[in-house]
């Protein structure tokens, strides 16, 4: 007596049939193409994926450069926390360039504005020096999450000599260096 219902049966006793009668080959072959595919199509990803990671360190480290070089070390990981806190969030692009070079309209300046301000100016100094190599390894470390964060949830910060309208009416989380920090 069988186990599987009389159609099921029927169509697996059918299959298995047409499996033994049949020649193979093209079968072997179409097996043999649809692997190599699947394997160049992994090596792709993984190539582009490496690729990705590679651009979004990069604006991580110089954003951690241009935002606070001249901060604590702590004041880096800060920055590179907030920068990744906005990557995860919803509300922001979700790449670590994208976050970084992200602008919108200002309708009383009538011109598009940066959230890191330093994306605004059309020309900057060539990163160099032991500045920069400290913020790429602080972008490595707090890209790769091997920095416990201080700062859950923490999406907004600006230096303490200036005053955003949009920090009037919350409460800094925490001061670092010569930077506030907000949560949303």
């Amino acid at each position: 007596m069988s186990r599987l219902p009389a159609p099921l049966s029927n169509w697996w006793s059918n299959a298995r049939f047409y499996w033994q009668t049949t020649e193979k080959t093209a079968w072997v072959v179409v097996a043999l193409v649809v692997a190599l595919l699947a394997g160049f199509g992994w090596f792709l990803q993984s190539v582009f994926a490496e690729r990705s990671d590679r651009q979004n360190l990069q604006c991580l480290a110089l954003n951690i450069y241009y935002e606070a070089r001249g901060e604590p070390r702590t004041g880096q990981y800060a920055v590179g926390e907030v920068t990744m806190n906005r990557v995860a969030s919803e509300y922001f692009p979700d790449t670590v360039c994208g976050v970084v070079y992200q602008k919108r309209w200002d309708y009383l300046r009538k011109r598009y504005v940066a959230a890191f301000s330093w994306t605004e100016f059309d020309t900057q100094p060539a990163p160099e020096g032991r500045e920069w190599r400290r913020a790429q390894e602080v972008a490595q470390v707090v890209y790769y999450g091997r920095h416990v964060p201080r700062l859950d949830g923490v999406l907004h910060y600006h230096s303490i000599y200036i005053k955003p309208s949009w920090a009037r009416g919350r409460k800094p989380v925490a001061r670092i260096g010569r930077h506030l920090f907000y949560r949303s």
